[in-house]
């Protein structure tokens, strides 16, 4: 699939009145590995509950990493926790607004998503949104199921980028082949992704999601995508 026949719309199959969200592309994406992205501390600068789109910040490198994995034919699925709904802090059109600020940036650098997918469920939420452990939130893998499901991807050899270490726990329970931490506190996160490592499991630390896509393609990860069907 080239960059040219990729597809450039969002299409909505949960809004978020059942405290879920996902928009996913038109596009064949069958048999292909996927680059899952949590969003706040690896896309946009994580401002402690982002509710709006004048305090959207991309992060230097982001938008340029995610333009490179368009180009060789990786769908890119971002899957973001969204507490702050449930708590009440801002609601899914402040969700949209910053959303819509992300892509109009990603779109400057030629870059675009092929899914967004989010849970506003929290246990200290309000109700019907005070769900402690939904499936969907992470560290449960329900929005990378979710997405392999509706995508058809290969989740065995997806990787996911994220800053914390739940990130990478709900990609090694989705079946992934790895992770790479952009850590946003150096020592507590750090050493509870590198305990994730096994054989099934690769986990690296990289400073950018740049540096991170830079890693997996290092990997000869691109020489296994080209093989996708």
């Amino acid at each position: 699939m080239t960059a040219t026949a990729r597809p450039q719309h969002l299409e909505r199959e949960s809004g978020g009145a059942d405290g879920l969200w996902c928009d996913i592309a038109v596009g064949d994406f069958a048999g292909r590995p996927a680059l899952f992205l949590d969003r706040d501390g690896v896309i946009v600068e994580d401002t402690h509950y982002l509710g709006r789109a004048a305090d959207v910040r991309m992060l230097a490198g982001a938008s340029e990493a995610i333009a490179r994995c368009n180009r060789l034919g990786i769908p890119v699925v971002v899957i973001s926790n969204q507490s702050g709904i449930a708590r009440g802090l801002y609601d899914w059109t402040d969700f949209v607004a910053v959303q819509a600020a992300i892509v109009s940036a990603l779109a400057e650098a030629g870059a675009r998503l092929d899914a967004v997918l989010a849970c506003a469920h929290h246990g200290d939420g309000n109700a019907p949104l005070n769900v402690a452990d939904h499936p969907w939130r992470k560290p449960n893998p329900g929005m990378m199921v979710a997405a392999g499901q509706r995508m058809k991807l290969d989740l065995a050899r997806s990787f996911v980028v994220g800053d914390r270490a739940c990130d990478l726990v709900a990609g090694r329970t989705a079946g992934l082949a790895g992770g790479v931490l952009i850590p946003s506190c150096a020592g507590a996160e750090r050493g509870a992704a590198t305990e994730l490592r096994s054989g099934r499991f690769t986990v690296e630390i990289a400073s950018s999601l740049e540096e991170a896509v830079a890693r997996l393609l290092a990997r000869g990860w691109a020489k296994s995508i080209s093989s996708a069907p």
